[in-house]
C-alpha cells in the first residue's frame, strides 16, 4: 500500500517537472511585440513574428520590446526665434522600434533611455528650426511646414539607435504670457500699416484708371461731336444742292413754294386756336393768292 502511494507521489512530481520544464521552453510572440531571449545577459535571438517557439529552459531568459508605434510627449520649453523672441514649444513624437537588436546594443533595451534621446535631438532639431525663422514665419508655418521642417533637420540621427521617428507634431507653439498681448498688438498694427498701404496703391491705381478712363471718353466724345458736324455739313450741302435743283427748274419752284408754304402754315397752328391770320403781304399770303 505504502509503495503504490509513494508510486503516484513520484510519478506525480515527475509530471510536474515535465510541465514546468514544457513551460519554460516555450516562447509566446505577441503580434504587437518582439521576443528577445538571452542567454546569460546575452541577446541570442530576438522573435519578430507572432507564434510560439522554443528556447532552453532555465538557461535561457525572454523579455519583451513594444512592436507598436509609440508616443511620446516632449516636456515643455523656450525657443528663441531668428530675431530674438521668445516662444514656449509642446510638441510629441510618434515612433516606432525598427530594428530591436540595434535598439538593444546603443541602448541597452531602455525605454526610458530611447525617450531621454528622442527628446534630446527633437529639442534640438526645434530649436534649430526656430532659430532660423522670425517670429511670424514661425506663427504662420503652422500649417504643416514647421513640422517637416523640424523632422527634415532630425534626418537619420535616431537609425543608430534603431528608432524610426514618424512624426514630430507641434501641440502648442505661443508667446510667453508675459508679452503675448504687447506683441499681438504690434503684429495687428504691422498688418494695418501694410493694409492701409495696399489701399493707397489701389486708391493710386484707381484714380490714374479713371484719369485715362475720362481722358478716352473726352477724345472720343470730340471726335464723334466732329464726325457728327462734319455729316450734318454734308447733309445741309445736299439739302442746299437739292433747293437749288429744285428752284432752278422754274416748273418745280412754285410747286415747291406752294409746300414749303403749306409746311410753314401747319408750323404755326398750335394749340386749341387752328384760325391763321395773315397781313396781305405775308409770303404765305402771297403764295396762297398765286395759286387761286
Amino acid at each position: 500500500m505504502k509503495t503504490t502511494k509513494r508510486g503516484i507521489i513520484g510519478a506525480l512530481v515527475v509530471v510536474l517537472l515535465a510541465l514546468v520544464l514544457a513551460t519554460g521552453t516555450l516562447v509566446v510572440t505577441q503580434q504587437n511585440e518582439y521576443s528577445v531571449v538571452r542567454q546569460f545577459g546575452r541577446v541570442v535571438s530576438i522573435r519578430t513574428e507572432p507564434g510560439v517557439s522554443f528556447k532552453l529552459p532555465l538557461v535561457q531568459t525572454v523579455s519583451t520590446l513594444p512592436k507598436t508605434t509609440l508616443l511620446y510627449d516632449l516636456p515643455i520649453s523656450d525657443v528663441i526665434t531668428e530675431d530674438k523672441k521668445t516662444m514656449v514649444t509642446d510638441s510629441f513624437v510618434l515612433w516606432r522600434i525598427s530594428d530591436p537588436q540595434q535598439f538593444i546594443q546603443s541602448l541597452n533595451g531602455q525605454m526610458s533611455v530611447a525617450e531621454s534621446r528622442i527628446s534630446s535631438n527633437v529639442y534640438n532639431a526645434v530649436k534649430n528650426v526656430i532659430s532660423s525663422l522670425s517670429q511670424t514665419e514661425v506663427i504662420s508655418g503652422r500649417d504643416g511646414e514647421l513640422a517637416s521642417a523640424i523632422k527634415a533637420n532630425i534626418g537619420n540621427t535616431m537609425d543608430q539607435y534603431g528608432i524610426e521617428l514618424i512624426a514630430v507634431e507641434t501641440k502648442h507653439l505661443d508667446l510667453p504670457s508675459d508679452n503675448k498681448e504687447a506683441v499681438y498688438q504690434r503684429m495687428i498694427s504691422e498688418r494695418n500699416n501694410i493694409a492701409a498701404s495696399y489701399t493707397a496703391e489701389g486708391e493710386s491705381e484707381a484714380t490714374k484708371i479713371r484719369s485715362e478712363t475720362d481722358r478716352e471718353t473726352e477724345i472720343l466724345i470730340s471726335r464723334a461731336e466732329a464726325q457728327a458736324e462734319a455729316l450734318r455739313g454734308e447733309g445741309e450741302a445736299e439739302y442746299m444742292r437739292i433747293l437749288a435743283e429744285a428752284y432752278a427748274d422754274p416748273s418745280r419752284a412754285e410747286f415747291y413754294s406752294f409746300v414749303r408754304a403749306l409746311d410753314a402754315a401747319k408750323a404755326s397752328l398750335t394749340g386749341e386756336n387752328k384760325t391763321l391770320i395773315l397781313s396781305p403781304d405775308s409770303p404765305l399770303v402771297q403764295v396762297f393768292y398765286n395759286q387761286q
